[in-house]
């Protein structure tokens, strides 16, 4: 079930997984969890960190904008992603996710078979405090903990504070296209 994307040699890891709180680097006390799914309340929190959101931060059409569009994105990945969200003073602020690279889950034996895609948002007023690092850490381990193995994602070419990110924790290069550079990880864990 594995694809043909290239992943590095050596796994990295571990990974710290939820539930953490750090302070940012703005003073500000952060939350991160890893929702097992999005009921409602989480749903609707997320939704409404996403309504903030600044359409000219969006990358390759995500967030999608506009609140049904939002809500019907997260409904459509919600049931088979893996997701940990970061909270200021119970207000969602952070959203990281991996999402199956399958059409199907129900048919995969076990995570760690196939790979999964990370798109990773902070709200632009939380941005540049170690929130985005700490949430995709904190995804990492807990990705990990379930037994996902390999990572990948695609960024904007001319990114390069989030390249540097995901450069820090470990994401390698795997290819460019005209706008996007595609990376990728290995996860460090039980087989």
């Amino acid at each position: 079930m594995v694809g043909t994307r290239q992943y590095p040699d050596e796994p990295s890891g571990p990974f710290p997984s939820p539930p953490t709180t750090i302070e940012d680097g703005k003073g500000r006390s952060i939350e991160f969890r890893a929702p097992a799914a999005f009921a409602t309340e989480a749903l609707e929190d997320v939704v409404d960190m996403y309504r903030k959101f600044d359409p000219t931060d969006r990358a390759q059409g995500i967030p999608p904008t506009g609140e049904d569009r939002i809500r019907n994105w997260l409904e459509a990945i919600g049931e088979d992603s893996v997701n940990v969200v970061a909270r200021h003073d119970g207000d969602v602020i952070g959203h990281a996710m991996l999402v199956p690279d399958t059409d199907d889950l129900s048919t995969v034996e076990h995570k760690g078979d196939i790979e999964w895609e990370l798109a990773i948002f902070v709200l632009q007023t939380y941005q540049r405090a170690g929130i985005g690092t700490v949430l995709l850490e904190q995804l990492l381990g807990h990705a990990s903990e379930i037994g996902i193995k390999r990572v990948w994602l695609t960024v904007e070419r001319w990114n390069n504070p989030a390249i540097a990110l995901y450069e820090r924790v470990g994401f390698e290069s795997t290819g460019t296209e005209s706008f996007e550079q595609e990376m990728a990880i290995l996860l460090d864990g039980d087989d």
